[in-house]
């Protein structure tokens, strides 16, 4: 299990640091407001939910607020992919999708910081612990803004100048330094995923963001398919053929409850229906930081043994079925078109998602197309 999540880790950690190095301050301030309050508040409704749901079952409501917490999380490493590969990463629905997606990955720390609280081992000291995380978080923030203007220019300029003859030199120290600021991250109690996006937005901010994005591809896409490989792995073959109904019943019910939330929560922030439907779908999965969360919740006793592999094969599972359910978007927004659903955008024919950027009058609008092609 550990030896999974170490390749997994790895996979997202590239991931992260690729989409950071693509990081636009200006794009995501627009869409702030959803992404954090929205994303918050997200969290907040499936621990409520799930914790009056396991008090009307007769369970603990400690174990309830966990797998609503648990819950809350969606997949960074998969949602990137498939916003990669359809180049939807500027969209709109991408834009709040990538908000919501880190600002998720910031309050892991703050989750972690709940779980002995929830595990019975002191109100008082849970809450420190979490304005500790809150404060060092700030901190880890602050000094890597700094940074950022004042050693990482220098630095990469003279891995450049070091590196003429090769790209190798360049490659490594870019790789290094990602590793270093994750490893930084983590040790600071946040964790890893956070620190190497923060690595990525640090180089965004110098004028070698494009080639270091160049030379860390290969390895991102490596690392991207090993963690999807790893999914697999995590997957208790034998549980899953003795509970299958349990588990398909419970991401069925995983994927509709997430799509519905989250959708209500982005259209209650002034999106139309097609653009909150799309971050709710993309936002469906359980994500890779459950793995851990779970991990450290059993440590504490806080899921029995059921529960435990429960809510293992329910989020990889769901992490399987997350490319099928997104093959399936241009049909569903089809269908949400002809029922009045959605607002007509021309041709629906065959559509696929494409985020483009048009300027008018010194001003920026990213919005989703939709495009269709007639036969």
């Amino acid at each position: 299990m550990v030896q999974v999540e170490t390749v997994a880790q790895f996979g997202v950690v590239y991931l992260l640091f690729a989409l950071g190095l693509e990081f636009s301050s200006t794009k995501l301030r627009v869409v702030r407001a959803v992404a954090v309050l929205g994303g918050l508040l997200q969290i907040f409704l499936f621990m409520s939910l799930c914790g009056i749901t396991a008090l009307l079952c007769g369970a603990k409501s400690s174990e309830g607020i966990f797998v609503g917490a648990f819950l809350s999380m969606s997949s960074t490493a998969v949602v990137l992919k498939f916003l990669m590969e359809q180049n939807s990463v500027n969209s709109s629905f991408g834009q709040v999708t990538i908000g919501t997606l880190i600002l998720q990955d910031c309050a892991v720390g703050l989750l972690f910081a709940l779980l002995p609280i929830l595990g019975g081992n002191g109100i008082l000291q849970g809450i420190m612990s979490m304005m500790k995380s809150l404060v060092v978080l700030c901190s880890f923030l602050t000094v890597a803004a700094i940074l950022s203007r004042s050693f990482v220019p220098r630095f990469l300029k003279l891995m450049i100048s070091l590196s003429s003859q090769t790209n190798e030199l360049y490659q490594l120290a870019a790789v290094a330094f990602c590793l270093l600021v994750a490893w930084c991250s983590d040790k600071l109690g946040l964790s890893l995923e956070l620190g190497s996006f923060a690595a990525g937005v640090m180089i965004s901010t110098t004028d070698f963001a494009k080639h270091t994005l160049e030379q860390v591809e290969p390895i991102r896409n490596l690392f991207a398919a090993l963690f999807l490989a790893s999914i697999g792995m995590l997957i208790n073959i034998q549980f899953l053929w003795n509970h299958a109904d349990i588990l398909l019943a419970s991401v069925i019910l995983v994927i509709i409850v997430k799509t519905l939330v989250t959708t209500v929560v982005v259209r209650c922030f002034g999106y139309n229906n097609k653009t909150s439907f799309l971050v709710g779908i993309s936002l469906a999965q359980i994500g890779e930081f459950a793995f851990v969360l779970l991990s450290r919740a059993s440590n504490l006793h806080l899921v029995d043994g059921k529960l435990y592999l429960l809510l293992l094969g329910t989020t990889a599972l769901s992490l399987v079925t997350t490319p099928l359910l997104f093959k399936m978007i241009p049909s569903i927004v089809h269908l949400g078109v002809l029922m009045h659903w959605f607002a007509p955008d021309g041709s629906q024919s065959d559509m696929s998602f494409k985020g483009e950027n048009h300027h008018s009058g010194g001003t920026q609008r990213v919005f989703l197309t939709i495009r269709g092609s007639q036969k």
